[in-house]
């Protein structure tokens, strides 16, 4: 038996990062504000994992005419892809500069 690849799971949450408060829609998996993510999923969606561990975003890949994040568990050390959204645009960018420049 094979799991679902993707679930859509539609949640409200305050960043553990930065405590932005973040109204889910379903796709929603980040903080759009510091791109913050928690390890929850084992596919997306599904919330069966139980590390339970902040994701923290390490790099940025672009695919076509969008950005790819890949987060990193600070707990389990696990790391993920994730497509981002408009609203992230100001911490993409903000990210890509740190990225570039990690002094």
């Amino acid at each position: 038996m094979t799991s679902k690849k993707f679930t859509r799971t539609i949640e409200n949450f305050t960043c553990e990062r930065c405590n932005a408060a973040i109204t889910g829609d379903g796709f929603t998996n980040h903080c759009p504000n510091c791109l913050t993510s928690k390890h929850v999923d084992i596919n997306p969606g599904d919330r069966l994992e139980s590390c339970g561990g902040l994701m923290h975003p390490i790099a940025l890949e672009q695919k076509g005419d969008m950005w790819v994040i890949t987060h990193r568990c600070r707990v389990c050390g696990k790391d993920m892809k994730c497509k981002t959204r408009p609203e992230d645009m100001a911490a993409v960018i903000a990210l890509a500069k740190q990225l570039a420049d990690p002094r």
